[in-house]
């Protein structure tokens, strides 16, 4: 009997616990926009913004951001990027010893999500696992800029991501 439960339970679930973790722990969060970034033409990962109801993005509230990968990184492609991007788009900040431990080698099909807490920190999920929270003095909007911010990468990425 407990072995037919246990089956229905895999079956049941998504296959990765982390399609529920952003509405999970942050109450009221609804799917607002998605897109898939690509670099040179390959994709590297779908992002999913969830809002408050699925409003549009307001930087004084809570909100959360979903990366599912499509390729194979290393934690430390992942720290060097993200450093890069914050240095680009306004300047260092002292996270990399944080970032490496927030961080761990993703696969295809992985997912990391993001939500913030407060300005100042932002609770990090692998696949459904909880991983750590990146703090620092206005770290939401320092690091969900450079998704969600006047100055990304794509464009037309963070329209659609925004649900505009």
């Amino acid at each position: 009997m407990l072995r037919v439960l246990g089956l229905c339970l895999v079956i049941l679930t998504p296959a990765s616990g982390q399609a529920l973790t952003i509405p999970n722990v942050l109450p009221g969060a609804e799917l607002r926009g998605e897109a898939v970034l690509r670099l040179f033409g390959f994709p590297l990962y779908r992002a999913r913004l969830y809002t408050e109801t699925g409003a549009p993005l307001n930087w004084d509230q809570d909100f959360g951001l979903e990366l599912t990968y499509m390729r194979d990184l290393s934690r430390q492609d992942l720290a060097e990027s993200t450093m890069r991007e914050l240095e680009r788009i306004g300047g260092a900040i002292p996270i990399r010893d944080q970032l490496n431990r927030c961080y761990a080698d993703v696969r295809r099909g992985d997912r990391i999500a993001a939500v913030s807490q407060g300005q100042n920190q932002i609770a990090f999920w692998l696949n459904g696992t909880r991983t750590c929270t990146l703090s620092h003095p206005q770290i939401k909007s320092r690091f969900m800029a450079i998704f969600l911010g006047d100055n990304t990468r794509s464009r037309s990425f963070t329209r659609k991501l925004k649900g505009e």
